[in-house]
Formats: C-alpha cells, sequence, structure tokens
C-alpha cells in the first residue's frame, strides 16, 4: 500500500504516556502519523513508530506559543495530506495550594497549552473535516474536569473548559460525518504527577491505570464512534456519572482536597 493511500492521523503530546499509546494505536491500524511535542524524544519516538511500517513525520512544538501551535497547523499543511483523524492530547498539571503557592507564570502556561492549543487546534483543524463530511477528532480531557480539584484548581478548571467545549461543538456539527470522541481517564501511570510536583499525595502515589489501556479505551471509542471514553473502567465512569453528579460542588472539593492536599500521601503524614 502506498503512503498515498493511507489514513493519516495527527497526535499532540505524542512521546509519552497517553500520547504515546495513542499514537501506536494509530500506527497498529495503519495510519501515517504526525506526532507533536516538545522535542525531547521525538526522533526516538518516531523510529519506534515507523517500526509499524507507517510514515512518521514529527514537528517539535511549544504549545505555551500560540505561534508554536500555528506551527502545528502548517505541518499538517504541508504534509500535502488530507488529515483523517487528530488526537489533542497534550496537556499538563500543576499542584500546589493558588494562594502563596502555585506561580502565576505557570498557571497561564497550563491554561495555554490545556485549553488555548486545544481551541486553536480545533478551530483550525475540525472546519476542514467538516466541509469534508468525514473525519475523527479525539480531545483528552480528564475525570477532573467532573469536580472543582482543591490544590490543582486551575488544572481542574481547565478540563472543566475542554469539557465543556467539547460537548457543545459536538452539538453543533451533528449530521456532519465527524466523529467526536472525550476521553476522560482516571489518573494514570505517566510522569503527570510527577510533573505537576504532587509526588507527596495521596492521588499522586496510588497506584494508577496503565498508559496504554487508557489510550486503548479511548481509541476504541473514537474508532466505534462513542462519544464518551472513561479512560481506567467502570471504577473512573462510576466517579464521574454517579459520584460527581449526585454531589454538590462543595461536597466534591472536599471529598477530592482529601488526595490532592500537598502531604496527604500516606508516607508523607
Amino acid at each position: 500500500m502506498t503512503t498515498s493511500n493511507r489514513t493519516f492521523a495527527l497526535v499532540t503530546g505524542a512521546t509519552n504516556g497517553i500520547g504515546l499509546e495513542l499514537a501506536k494505536c494509530f500506527a497498529n491500524d495503519g495510519y501515517d502519523l504526525l506526532i507533536v511535542s516538545r522535542g525531547s524524544g521525538l526522533e526516538e519516538t518516531c523510529e519506534m513508530l515507523e517500526g509499524y511500517g507507517v510514515t512518521v513525520t514529527t514537528c517539535a512544538a511549544d504549545l505555551t506559543r500560540s505561534d508554536e501551535v500555528d506551527k502545528v497547523c502548517q505541518a499538517v499543511t504541508d504534509s500535502g495530506r488530507t488529515l483523517d483523524a487528530a488526537a489533542l492530547n497534550a496537556g499538563i498539571g500543576l499542584g500546589g495550594a493558588f494562594v502563596d503557592g502555585t506561580a502565576l507564570e505557570d498557571e497561564f502556561s497550563l491554561i495555554q497549552i490545556n485549553v488555548m492549543s486545544t481551541v486553536q487546534l480545533t478551530k483550525r483543524l475540525l472546519p476542514a473535516m467538516v466541509e469534508r463530511g468525514e473525519g475523527k477528532l479525539l480531545l483528552t480531557s480528564s475525570i477532573s474536569g467532573t469536580t472543582p480539584i482543591p490544590f490543582e484548581a486551575i488544572y481542574g478548571a481547565s478540563k472543566a473548559f475542554i469539557n465543556s467545549f467539547f460537548y457543545a461543538v459536538r452539538n453543533e456539527i451533528q449530521g456532519s460525518g465527524v466523529q467526536m470522541t472525550l476521553l476522560l481517564p482516571g489518573p494514570t501511570e505517566t510522569n503527570f504527577f510527577h510533573r505537576a510536583g504532587q509526588d507527596e499525595t495521596e492521588v499522586g502515589a496510588m497506584e494508577k491505570f496503565d498508559p496504554a489501556d487508557v489510550a486503548r479505551d479511548g481509541y476504541v471509542a473514537l474508532m466505534s464512534g462513542h462519544d464518551t471514553a472513561y479512560g481506567g473502567g467502570h471504577s473512573v465512569e462510576y466517579e464521574a456519572e454517579v459520584l460527581n453528579r449526585m454531589e454538590s460542588e462543595l461536597q466534591k472539593a472536599q471529598r477530592h482536597r482529601l488526595i490532592s492536599a500537598p502531604g496527604s500521601a500516606k508516607g508523607s503524614r
């Protein structure tokens, strides 16, 4: 099969964690890939994915900058390919108290990556899919978007934005032929919590879900036409669809505080 006859997918945050596993899912199904990260590990990831017998293009981009997000869009254009699928997966966390804890510049960076880059990429990539009447778009959010998260206030709010944004846009384009899927992972075994400074929190220290399983949940949902995937299985779905719908915002915030507060990990008490 020639490259031009293969399907083509974009994956952001593709060099580790859920993004890497999503890229593997696409490659395993014969998708050529455009993979995006800040740069570290891109070439190694490219070489590994090419082992699936697909063509892989890399784009090093810092998604905290709008012009770098445009660079990703330009890389799609420069490929000369029809973009059949996109997994907008890049995201970061940030732990600590909002008052006298986290730095405003770090919070702005989180908002730029988790919110602004997702909106910008969706705005640039989705219209062509709608015009064609086909395409697949996966947004990686989090179960954190269904509840207030003390000591991760900006992260939780960023994912709540993505959830609302997803369902609104999906409703607007219903009947267009484009499939949109929202992936809501539970705590997943990646370097996410370490980078967020949450090693000494209960949620940072607890046993987590395998990123390969989480990515597979999202990928299968995308390919089978489901709007939502709860990465991690029934316990994640139960928390999002039962507990977080039954309790008030105040109750949810207090429940999550017990596992997200600094020093809440058992070994830190």
